[in-house]
Formats: structure tokens, C-alpha cells, sequence
């Protein structure tokens, strides 16, 4: 059996106000779902690492083989909870250590 290989990705959320992890979460699914539909979605095996409130900042971690879905499906985000928002991703490594060296 295959290791899965994985790569965070820290992302930074542009919109005016707060917005908590769960609706930042459910911004991300529902881009990625309307994009590759409910197969293509679990195949991401995406999970949220981490979420910086104060800077809009947060850590996803998804598989290497789906990234760059994963890359399209951030760009496509134009509203989280109702708010216009766009989603940029400022860097992908393959582990979190040096991810939060480069922060």
C-alpha cells in the first residue's frame, strides 16, 4: 500500500469582517464541489490545519495528486457567509514545519 503523499497550502482570505473556520470550511467544499462534484471532492482529502482569525490566515492540507484542484477550487471562492471574499494561496510545502518558517 501507497503513502498517501499530502502538501499544505497557507492561504490568505481577503473580505471585510470576521468570518469563523467553519464558514471559511464550507466556502472551500462548496467551491470544490461545484467544480469536481462529490467524488472528485472526497478524493482531496482535505482538513483545515489551522486558522488565523485576527489575519485571515489559515493552513489546508489536502493530497498531493489533487493540488492543483485544490489551487483552481480556492481561486473560484468570490463569497464566504454571504460576504464577498477572494482566496489566495502564498505558499505549498510539503510539511507544515517549514510552511509556518516561511510565516
Amino acid at each position: 500500500m501507497k503513502r498517501v503523499k499530502r502538501r499544505y497550502l497557507a492561504v490568505r482570505l481577503e473580505l471585510d469582517g470576521v468570518v469563523s473556520e467553519k464558514e471559511f470550511m464550507d466556502a472551500v467544499w462548496g467551491s470544490v464541489t461545484r467544480l469536481y462534484g462529490e467524488v472528485g471532492a472526497s478524493l482531496t482529502s482535505m482538513a483545515l490545519i489551522s486558522f488565523d482569525v485576527s489575519c485571515n490566515v489559515a493552513v489546508v492540507r489536502t493530497s498531493l495528486e489533487m493540488l492543483d484542484a485544490v489551487r483552481a477550487s480556492l481561486a473560484c471562492i468570490s463569497c464566504v457567509a454571504g460576504r464577498e471574499a477572494a482566496v489566495h494561496v502564498l505558499s505549498v510545502s510539503g510539511t507544515i514545519k517549514s510552511l509556518f518558517e516561511r510565516f
